[in-house]
């Protein structure tokens, strides 16, 4: 487990936690983030778990680690109501057990150093957001990857339905917080609702 400072006098540098069991990739991530934010390393969940703290901004969080998975620390970020948004960033296929997980973005291994950066910028402006926007965008996310799955099993299952109506009541409430976004995540919101109810 370690910290790697951007170099930067800026105390208001977010503070980033990657954790990953391969130790060679969870390095990797650390460069690729180190000249923009301050970076802590964990090689397990145990130390993940150990590195939590209020100060932690964002999380880049590998599900598949012995003793202590990716669910279970995210499971604790929550229990803690730590505000740090998440990415899984795993190898593991999205399947119906996604959908109880409260994690903000999904990204699959492999992951380029391009995507990596800008998740971790999309993650650190949803922490700007409205509770509901945050909700919306973590739900849209899931409804997304398990209709790009392709497994009717996932479409037709009542998981999905439920699923699929939370994310309707959710729509429904964004009216009113909307008028904050940037241009980016304005498409990104009404990207969604167009593949949304061109589903319908």
């Amino acid at each position: 487990m370690s910290d790697v400072d951007n170099g930067n006098t800026d105390d208001e540098a977010a503070t980033i936690l990657v954790v990953d069991d391969e130790e060679g990739l969870a390095d990797l991530y650390a460069i690729w983030l180190r000249d923009s934010y301050t970076v802590r390393t964990a090689y397990n969940g145990e130390e993940a778990v150990d590195s939590l703290d209020e100060r932690v901004d964002a999380v880049l969080l590998d599900r598949q680690m012995p003793d202590l998975s990716g669910d279970d620390v995210l499971e604790t970020i929550r229990e803690r109501d730590l505000e740090c948004r998440v990415a899984m960033v795993t190898a593991v296929e999205p399947e119906l057990d996604i959908i109880d997980l409260g994690f903000d973005d999904y990204l699959r291994k492999p992951v380029d150093r391009d995507t990596l950066l800008a998740t971790v910028e999309r993650l650190l402006r949803r922490s700007t957001y409205d509770g509901t926007v945050q909700r919306y965008f973590s739900t849209a996310r899931k409804h997304a990857l398990l209709v790009d799955s392709g497994d009717p099993t996932v479409t037709e299952s009542d998981e999905f339905a439920e699923l699929r109506s939370r994310l309707e009541a959710l729509r429904g409430e964004l009216d009113e917080v909307v008028a904050d976004f940037d241009n980016e995540d304005y498409e990104v919101l009404f990207r969604r609702l167009s593949d949304q109810s061109d589903d319908e």
